[in-house]
């Protein structure tokens, strides 16, 4: 059972973490298996099943601690820290990605490609790169870089507008507005499923039409790297705010005491401005 130290709530032991645990490292070997053709798909979607029970039950304990009361303000501060600190490491996260973009688009591209004469002469001779490329030994290959027209400009406005709709729930649950919180909270649900159904038709004509690929050298690896992560993130978001939609209509919240809700709507704000950074650098420049 829950334990008070001091006035500060301490959770009683959980097995959800160990279940995480073996359903993440299920995940990983599966798919390095199933993408180096070692074995099938099954040990992935065996993973994947067992971090969705994980998932789906450690939400199920925090909610129940939650509507029975046992959070004070101090809990309530520490949470906020803990979100504020989460949200701050995928900064980081997202930094060093733009930052092997920043570095192969601005230094290495240009220093192998001619600018550095002797260099481009001893290592690539006759060898002329411009950004976007996939390298020297991928010259021969037939691929076109992603443009920013039609999908990933529909995609930014989804995901802006997907802000617009979460902050007029915000406002509506301070107002005490339960219709008006529940239906933007469903078009807000609605629109980031969208941004990953409209990234999903990307990623197949990018392999189908444009021939490009994880393994398209540098330009490849760094677009779906950056594009793949941020998807993920998209993923993990949109569940979560299904989650708080049904919270939200349960009616879990109150107009003072809706941290729960803050906290996705935090980490949904960010995942909008690492879209806006993505659809710069990677599509438009």
């Amino acid at each position: 059972m829950a334990q008070a130290q001091g006035g500060y709530y301490v959770p009683h032991g959980s097995y959800w973490p160990l279940v995480g645990c073996i359903g993440l490292t299920t995940s990983v070997v599966g798919a390095s298996g199933y993408f180096n053709g070692d074995w099938s798909i099954w040990p992935l979607l065996v993973g994947a099943a067992i971090m969705a029970v994980m998932f789906f039950g450690w939400f199920g304990t925090v909610i129940h601690e939650s509507v029975s009361g046992v959070y004070n303000s101090q809990v309530d501060r520490s949470f906020r820290w803990g979100m504020t600190w989460f949200i701050f490491s995928e900064v980081m996260f997202f930094g060093a990605f733009f930052g092997a973009l920043f570095y192969a688009r601005v230094f290495s591209v240009p220093w192998l490609g001619g600018e550095d004469i002797v260099t481009n002469q001893l290592l690539w001779d006759s060898v002329n790169l411009r950004w976007p490329t996939a390298g020297p030994g991928f010259g021969h290959l037939e691929w076109e870089p992603m443009g920013a027209w039609p999908l990933p400009t529909i995609n930014t406005l989804l995901l802006l507008t997907s802000g617009v709709t979460l902050t007029i729930a915000h406002h509506a649950l301070k107002a005490n507005q339960r219709l008006k919180l529940v239906l933007f909270m469903w078009a807000t649900v609605l629109l980031g499923t969208t941004f990953l159904i409209f990234q999903g038709y990307e990623y197949i004509h990018a392999y189908r039409e444009l021939n490009l690929r994880l393994d398209t050298g540098i330009y490849g690896s760094t677009f779906f790297m950056l594009t793949g992560f941020h998807g993920v993130h998209v993923i993990i978001g949109t569940v979560a705010l299904l989650v708080i939609t049904l919270r939200c209509m349960r009616g879990h919240f109150t107009p003072g005491h809706h941290f729960g809700f803050e906290g996705v709507a935090w980490y949904w704000h960010f995942v909008d401005v690492v879209w806006l950074g993505l659809y710069i650098f990677v599509y438009v420049l």
